[in-house]
């Protein structure tokens, strides 16, 4: 795959343009919303748990929907800075954004029981070799094991919380990573992704993480024994906006796909 070279700041990794992410969520396609509250009911009239926004502990998740037994599990995480050891401010706009791929996953495995949960920082940076984001999903998915037993688990992840679910994939119970603008330093591990499967969905034109940073992870993850695939969005740039609809249709497909793979 090929491309101008975007390289990230280096120094702010997704806030940028979050504003208007939180507004519009990409225009009038899934606008960003609270979790509803009503009951709703999966394909056939079984009653589905809505569960309203509750937090775990530091670290650990958000439940977004869930059924009475989960057969499988998605974890989103959001975005963040390169450094940032405050913890995320209460109107925390890179959060939003995840809402639609949330609400998008959601009706993508309608009809069969899914958790759904966001996973919370304590941190609002990666911070250097803390890893801080990267701690905090697996501790996310230490949680979700003690909640849900062991399930099958597909992360989704946009810039820094991207490198997280690519950090955190060894778990044991990670079927695969949907990767949206990642954040995928040069010298990233690959080694502990054999027999994943990962897609990193990216905008050439981002001007705050690098495609080709992404692609060159696919060809390395491959070469480590994972079933990795970059695959180039024809727009959106770093936040998502532009084509939203087409970002929030896509990374849905893959999970669902991902969870439907033995």
């Amino acid at each position: 795959m090929s491309g101008p070279l975007h390289r990230g700041s280096g120094k702010r990794l997704l806030e940028a343009h979050h504003g208007a992410a939180a507004r519009t969520a990409g225009g009038p396609h899934e606008r960003t919303a609270p979790p509803a509250t009503a009951p709703a009911r999966e394909r056939g009239g079984r009653p589905m748990t809505l569960c309203p926004t509750r937090r775990a502990d530091p670290g650990a998740f958000v439940v977004r929907s869930a059924p009475a037994a989960p057969t499988a599990a998605v974890l989103l995480l959001h975005g963040g800075r390169a450094d940032g050891p405050e913890p995320p401010p209460a109107l925390n706009l890179p959060a939003l954004r995840m809402r639609p791929f949330a609400a998008a996953v959601s009706r993508a495995v309608r009809g069969r029981d899914v958790l759904i949960a966001e996973v919370r920082y304590r941190h609002r940076g990666w911070n250097g070799e803390s890893a801080d984001a990267a701690r905090d999903a697996e501790s996310a998915l230490v949680r979700l094991r003690e909640q849900a037993g062991p399930v099958p688990v597909v992360l989704v992840g946009h810039s820094m919380g991207g490198r997280a679910a690519l950090a955190a994939a060894g778990d044991p119970a990670v079927r695969g990573v949907v990767a949206l603008a990642p954040w995928c330093p040069t010298d990233e591990p690959v080694d502990h992704l054999g027999g994943r499967r990962l897609y990193l969905l990216h905008d050439e034109s981002d001007r705050v993480t690098s495609a080709r940073a992404s692609w060159d992870f696919v060809r390395r993850a491959r070469a480590a024994g994972a079933d990795a695939a970059g695959i180039p969005m024809p727009t959106g740039g770093h936040a998502m906006l532009r084509g939203a609809h087409l970002w929030h249709r896509r990374a849905a497909e893959l999970t669902a796909a991902l969870l439907s793979h033995g």
